[in-house]
C-alpha cells in the first residue's frame, strides 16, 4: 500500500494518489493529468477510479481529462448531479482498490455533495480519511459556497449539516486515523487552516476549534460563520466547469503555446482585445513593459489573483513571460478555468525592446526614498492589503484600498494625484499600479519591498505605525 499526498503550494491543494496490488485511484486531481498517468505507468499499476469529493470552487479538476484518458470511472457521493457520466455513490458505498477497501462518508455542510473517503487497510482497519473541504488541518469548510445552489439553503444550515457531519462520520472515527484534507493555509477554502497539510484525528479532535467536544450546533454555526470573507469571484464559475465538464488540457495548452512574433503580437492584441498579462517578477516589470500589459507574477499567488483580478474566465489573454515558462503559465492559468489563452511573445519583453516597439515603465522607490518624501512634505499612501492587515498596523494617515477590490472601487482614486502605493512585500503593490496604469491612472509609485520594507528602514518611528483595536 501506497498513499502519496501531491500538494500543489500556489492552490494550497492537495491531491492523492493510492497504490495496492497494481490498482491505483486518485482523488481531487489537479487540470493536468499526465502526471498521475505516468505515475502509475512507473508503478506498473492501473487508475482504477477517480474520487472527487465535491465540486470544486477554487480550482478547475482533472477528474474529466482523467477518466477519458484512462477509462477509470469518476466517482461522487450522494447528491451529485454531473452533465457527465459519473458513479454517484450512496453513504456506505465501498471500493476495492488491491487489498484495500475505499469506503463513502457523506458529509454534506460545505457542500450538499461533499463526501470523505475512509481508507481501510488490508485489514479492515480505518487507515486515513480523505475529508475535502469538510475538515481541514486546524478549520472546517466555509459553509457559505454553496447557499446560492437552492432557495432554501442558508450558511447556518449549511454550517448545521457540517456540524452533524462532522459529530456522526468523522469524530467518532479512531484518534489514530490519519487526516489528508484537500487544502492548506492560504486557501480561500476556509478561515484559518493550519500551515501543516496533514494529521492524526486524535490531535484535531484536541486542538482543532470546531471539533471540541462540548461545543453545542449553536456555537458550531456561530463561530463558522463569524468573519467569513466574500469569496472570490471566479469560484462559481470553476463550480459550474467542474459541474458542466470542458475543453480538454491538451487543446488548451496547444492554444497557448502559439509563439508570436512581436509584430504579429501586437496585432493579436490590437485586433483580439486580449488582456496582456505579464508574468515576470514585480521589479522587472516595472523596468519596462507592453504598454497596457497588467502584471501578476508567476512566482507568487498567481492564480488566486488571476481569479480575483480578472472577472471573465472567457477573456481571451496574451502572454509575456519569462522565457521557457510559457508551458508552465498557460497550465495554471487552466487549473482556475482561464483557458482562452491565445498565444506568448516569443523571446519575451526583450524581443519585444529589440523590435524597437513602444515600451512603458512604472517608477519604484524604496523605503527610504518614501521616508525623504514624507519628512519633506504631506505625501498619498495607498495601502493596498487587506482590510484586516490594515487594521492590525499601517502608516499613519495612509489610505486603505485592497487588492482584492480594486476593479469596484477605482472611482476612488483621483487621476490627477500622486500615490505612493505599497502592500506587504511589493506583489501586490504591482498589480495594482500595472491594472490603474492601463486604465490611465499615470501617477502611482510603487514602493519596493512593502510594509515590511519600510518598518525594517529605521527610517520611520514607531510613532508613524497606528495599530487598531478593531479586528475584521
Amino acid at each position: 500500500m501506497k498513499v502519496e499526498q501531491i500538494y500543489t503550494g500556489c492552490l494550497a491543494q492537495g491531491a492523492y494518489y493510492i497504490v495496492s496490488k497494481g490498482e491505483a485511484v486518485i482523488i481531487d486531481p489537479l487540470r493536468e493529468v499526465e502526471p498521475y498517468i505516468q505515475k502509475a505507468a512507473r508503478n506498473n499499476a492501473k487508475i482504477k477510479y477517480v474520487f472527487e469529493t465535491h465540486f470544486h470552487a477554487d480550482f478547475v479538476s482533472g477528474h474529466v481529462d482523467l477518466s477519458k484518458k484512462t477509462g477509470a470511472p469518476i466517482v461522487y457521493g450522494p447528491n451529485a448531479n454531473p452533465a457527465f457520466d459519473a458513479i454517484i455513490a450512496s453513504d456506505g458505498q465501498e471500493f476495492k482498490v488491491g487489498e484495500l477497501i475505499i469506503k463513502v462518508l457523506h458529509t454534506p455542510g460545505h457542500t450538499m455533495e461533499s463526501t470523505c473517503y475512509l481508507l481501510l487497510d488490508p485489514t479492515g482497519k480505518p487507515h486515513a480519511i480523505f475529508s475535502g473541504d469538510t475538515l481541514f488541518i486546524g478549520d472546517v469548510g466555509r459553509p457559505d459556497l454553496a447557499q446560492k445552489v437552492a432557495s432554501d439553503l442558508t450558511q447556518e444550515k449549511l454550517a448545521g449539516y457540517l456540524f452533524d457531519s462532522l459529530r456522526n462520520k468523522i469524530m467518532p472515527l479512531p484518534d489514530e486515523v490519519i487526516v489528508y484534507p484537500a487544502h492548506g493555509a492560504g486557501s480561500a477554502c476556509g478561515k484559518n487552516m493550519s500551515k501543516e497539510t496533514t494529521d492524526s484525528l486524535g490531535n484535531q479532535k484536541k486542538t482543532n476549534y470546531a471539533l471540541r467536544a462540548d461545543m453545542t450546533k449553536e456555537e458550531f454555526i456561530k463561530e463558522v460563520t463569524d468573519g467569513l470573507a466574500a469569496p472570490p469571484a471566479y469560484f462559481p464559475l470553476n463550480v459550474m466547469l467542474n459541474i458542466q465538464g470542458y475543453e480538454s488540457i491538451d487543446k488548451v495548452l496547444e492554444r497557448g503555446q502559439q509563439a508570436l512574433s512581436p509584430d504579429a503580437f501586437e496585432t493579436a492584441a490590437t485586433e483580439t482585445g486580449a488582456l496582456v498579462l505579464d508574468t515576470r517578477a514585480p521589479q522587472t516589470f516595472a523596468k519596462g513593459f507592453v504598454p497596457n500589459s497588467i502584471n501578476i507574477g508567476i512566482d507568487g499567488q498567481f492564480a488566486p489573483w488571476v481569479g480575483a483580478m480578472i472577472p471573465d474566465i472567457k477573456q481571451e489573454i496574451l502572454l509575456v513571460c519569462d522565457e521557457g515558462r510559457e508551458e508552465e503559465v498557460v497550465t495554471r492559468l487552466a487549473r482556475v478555468g482561464y483557458d482562452y489563452t491565445i498565444g506568448y511573445l516569443k523571446g519575451g519583453f526583450a524581443a519585444w525592446q529589440a523590435a524597437g516597439k513602444e515600451i512603458d515603465q512604472i517608477v519604484s522607490i524604496d523605503a527610504d526614498q518614501l521616508a525623504e518624501l514624507e519628512k519633506n512634505d504631506a505625501v498619498s499612501i495607498l495601502d493596498v492589503r487587506k482590510a484586516s492587515e490594515y487594521q492590525s498596523e499601517h502608516i499613519a494617515n495612509a489610505e486603505n484600498l485592497p487588492l482584492d477590490v480594486v476593479n469596484d472601487n477605482m472611482a476612488k482614486i483621483d487621476k490627477d494625484k500622486t500615490y505612493y502605493v505599497h502592500c506587504a512585500g511589493g506583489y501586490r503593490s504591482m498589480i495594482f499600479t500595472s491594472i490603474l496604469r492601463a486604465r490611465g491612472y499615470d501617477k502611482l509609485i510603487d514602493v519596493k519591498g512593502g510594509f515590511k520594507a519600510i518598518k525594517d528602514s529605521g527610517r520611520f518611528s514607531l510613532t508613524d505605525f497606528v495599530c487598531s483595536s478593531t479586528q475584521p
